[in-house]
């Protein structure tokens, strides 16, 4: 499990596609030397595992799921991706829970500066912003935020100058793709809802007390 927070901005040494799947190398600097073969790593939010550590080069293997859920088939040799290593269980919790598991991408379509504050507005689908609350917690590109506004087409967040500085947003650009992953308290509540509510009649007072509301 993760929490959004970013440890380091790293620098992606090669992306290596092969048979719809993909070999990523990662220069994680000086936290190479706290890592080892077989640890989760969240690349720009995505959960994946060390296959092989050499110096500060860390390998990793990316499945055709990935690829296709994920922006990772955006990365190459020039790319800067966040990175946080899984929690460790007597660590301080900053963010909020996030388990690497992306639900899909969303699309820059503006960026507004405010003095050293940044308003950042998205494009997104359906199933993402169901998923979303005002307020709520997103992870975006691996970055714990919370959501300024949603409408019926897209949310935006609002960057403190923190963030800017220690993740990549700072270089962020309209028409980049990001990694969205949802709150999971929110998905979960929601999949029990859709278990106990109507689904082909309105919902009443009435209904709700014979569910027991």
């Amino acid at each position: 499990m993760f929490t959004g927070l970013i440890e380091k901005v790293c620098s992606v040494r090669s992306a290596q596609f092969m048979a719809g799947s993909m070999k990523l190398v990662i220069d994680i600097g000086e936290i190479a030397s706290e890592c080892n073969i077989g640890d989760s790593i969240a690349i720009n939010g995505v959960c994946l595992t060390i296959s092989r550590l050499e110096s500060n080069l860390a390998t990793f293997d990316v499945s055709a799921e990935t690829i296709a859920k994920t922006s990772m088939d955006k990365l190459n040799s020039s790319s800067q991706v966040n990175i946080e290593r899984a929690m460790k269980a007597n660590d301080r919790f900053g963010g909020h829970f996030v388990l690497g598991h992306i639900d899909g991408t969303a699309k820059i379509k503006a960026i507004e500066k405010h003095g050293e504050f940044v308003n950042i507005k998205f494009s997104a689908g359906s199933e993402l912003l169901e998923m979303m609350v005002l307020k709520g917690s997103v992870s975006v590109d691996g970055i714990s935020l919370t959501l300024a506004n949603i409408n019926n087409d897209g949310f935006s967040i609002a960057v403190i100058p923190q963030t800017l500085k220690k993740t990549t947003l700072n270089n962020a650009k309209i028409g980049d793709f990001v990694n969205i992953e949802t709150d999971i308290i929110i998905k979960a509540v929601k999949k029990q809802l859709d278990k106990i509510l109507p689904k082909n009649e309105p919902l009443t007072a009435e209904k709700l007390r014979e569910l027991g509301f």
